[in-house]
Order: C-alpha cells, then structure tokens, then sequence
C-alpha cells in the first residue's frame, strides 16, 4: 500500500469511529482530501532550510540590521493538530555574507510545515540562519493565534502569544530595542 493509500485508509477509519459513513456523498473523497492536505502541511520535514538560505549566500560588506516582518505562517499545533498562525519577523547583522531576502520566509515554511510547537518553531528559525550565515545576531520574534485555545479548550478568541529568541548583537539591549522599534506596526 503507497503512503497516499495507507493515509486515505487510516482517515476513512478515524470518520468510523467519530460515527460517521465514510461513504455519505460528502465524505467519499474527504480521506483522500485530508491525506493530501496533511502531506502538504507537514511538507516542511522533508525539505533543508539551510539548504534554502546557502543557495543565494552572497559576499557582501554590510554590517547594519537586515529585517523582513510580518512574514506569514501557518503551522499544526503537535498536540492537538490543530492550526496555529501568525506573524513572524526576522532580523539580522551581517558578517560578510547576505541571504536573498525571499530565503527568510521560506525558510519560515520549511519549519512552519511541520508539527509544531511556537517556541520550537522560534528557536529553529533562529538557530538556521545563525548556522547557515553566522550572522553577528539574529532576533527572531513570532506572535501567533491558536486554535487550540480558540476552538477548544479556554476557547480565548482573542488572545496572542508572543515568543522571541535572539543571539549575538541582539543580547544588547539597544539592540533589540531598536529591532522592536522597527517592527512595530504603524497601522
């Protein structure tokens, strides 16, 4: 059985068991639709982002803050596999080498396409380009919606959790404050 097939099996008998015919009209195709839909947001584990952010590394002799904001993501919550989402802004001070500015937000999906958890996802965004570029700091600051608090659970539709994670240049406190400053939105 291929991987598509064992996963269209395995979700027409997670529909059995919650009481529903997984052969009502609605439902005849939903395993397949969910397998797809789970290979695509889990995607992310078969894929390098060091990979992504050395494939246009460029010499450069610019040592001042490089920042892209509000990157959008969306990733499965790991204990609930349910959707989380949000904002994720990056900086960084380079050390002789720059990224191509797209490499930052697709390394966001490389890790956001996997099961996740917000903190770990912060430290990986962090952690990958501080290997890959060996940056003088890195700041990485994620704020995201859970369904799992929404949805269920405290089912608190309006909170926002917020974790950062930085290195280098960034554990000064000017520093981080004057990233702060400048992703603050002014809308």
């Amino acid at each position: 059985m291929t991987k598509d097939e064992q996963l269209q099996y395995h979700y027409s008998q997670i529909l059995s068991l919650l009481g529903e015919d997984p052969q009502r009209e609605g439902l005849v195709k939903t395993p397949e639709r969910v397998g797809k839909a789970m290979q695509f947001l889990t995607q992310g584990m078969a894929q390098s982002p060091h990979e992504i952010l050395r494939s246009a590394m460029f010499k450069e002799d610019y040592r001042q803050m490089v920042i892209v904001k509000d990157i959008d993501f969306y990733s499965l919550c790991e204990h609930h596999m349910l959707p989380f989402f949000g904002k994720v802004h990056i900086g960084y001070i380079p050390n002789g080498y720059i990224t191509g500015l797209s490499k930052l937000p697709r390394v966001v999906d490389v890790f956001a396409r996997r099961l996740q958890v917000q903190e770990r996802l912060t430290m990986q965004i962090k952690d990958c380009i501080q290997e890959a570029l060996n940056p003088l700091g890195v700041i990485v600051v994620v704020e995201a919606q859970h369904m799992c608090m929404q949805m269920r659970g405290v089912e608190k539709q309006n909170s926002l959790t917020t974790t950062s994670d930085f290195t280098g240049a960034f554990r000064e406190a000017k520093t981080r404050e004057e990233f702060m400053q400048l992703i603050k939105r002014t809308h």
